[in-house]
Order: C-alpha cells, then sequence, then structure tokens
C-alpha cells in the first residue's frame, strides 16, 4: 500500500505524516487489496480539513471530515473510510 500525502496552504510535518500512515495502518488490516491512499491535508481560516481517496481491487473510495483540530479531522476520516471498506468487503463476499 502507499500512501501519499498533500497539504494545501499546510506544511506536512513529521508527526503528522506519522499519524496518518498509522492510522493506515490499521485500515490494511481489515482489507488486504489496498492498493494506494491519497491523502489532502488542507486548512481553511479556522477549519481543518482531511480528505482521502483509497484505490482498492475493484472498488474507489473516498471520505472527507473537517474539524477545528487536524489529528481529530483524520482520526473521524479513516474511522468513515473504515466503515466503507467494511461494506465494500461483505459486498464481494456476498456476491460469491
Amino acid at each position: 500500500m502507499q500512501v501519499n500525502i498533500t497539504g494545501h496552504h499546510l506544511e506536512i510535518t513529521d508527526a503528522l505524516k506519522a499519524h496518518v500512515e498509522n492510522k493506515f495502518e490499521t485500515l490494511a488490516r481489515h482489507f488486504d487489496h489496498v492498493t494506494d491512499v491519497h491523502v489532502i491535508l488542507s486548512v481553511e481560516k479556522l477549519v481543518q480539513k482531511a480528505e482521502a481517496t483509497l484505490q482498492l481491487s475493484g472498488a474507489k473510495l473516498f471520505a472527507e471530515d473537517e474539524q477545528e483540530d487536524m489529528y481529530s479531522a483524520i482520526d473521524s476520516m479513516v474511522d468513515k473510510l473504515d466503515r466503507q471498506i467494511i461494506k465494500h468487503k461483505e459486498k464481494i463476499g456476498s456476491h460469491r
């Protein structure tokens, strides 16, 4: 799994990068077929925004979240992606 992190109006620090990679390692435990992840972290006035696109085998998932804290925005975005991955995994299993 390759994780690309981009920052808009924000410098990506080592702590932010480590936090994002750690969160996406937990997603990889749920579903093995994650091939590519693109994360965009941005700041607009007082709103911290995190969005991510996951490329799976057979699907493309997207989630975004806005919070006042970047770390909480990343956490809730990963939770949304986790729910989508579990739903996608159940969908694949039920068709076979």
